[in-house]
């Protein structure tokens, strides 16, 4: 009797399981059909209208990302006011979170 409850139950979790991917499957089938429908639409809009056809583009531009992380990093490294910099004469004895060790 065991046998045939686990056999029952383990056949009812594969069909549930197939079931779930069937419908993920089919939902991002009909999301790239409503994404094909409207630049179809789109498409014979422009066509309709004597506008040239855009295709869509994701403008990227690399330079774009690096100027972002390097105004980022300029905030954080900022010199605060009334401290100089280690260019400008700062002794190096104020770093106090080194030990000095004597050379063997």
């Amino acid at each position: 009797m065991n046998e045939v409850v686990t056999g029952v139950i383990r056949w009812t979790l594969r069909l549930v399981v197939f079931a779930m991917g069937v419908l993920f499957f089919l939902s991002l089938v009909a999301a790239a059909a409503v994404l094909a429908l409207v630049w179809g639409v789109r498409a014979l809009w422009a066509r309709l209208t004597g506008r040239p056809v855009t295709p869509w583009v994701m403008r990227m531009d690399p330079r774009t990302g690096w100027s972002t992380v390097y105004r980022s990093t300029a905030r954080w490294t900022a010199n605060k006011p009334g401290q100089p910099r280690r260019s400008e004469g700062a002794p190096a004895h104020d770093i106090t979170d080194v030990v000095p060790r004597e050379l063997p």
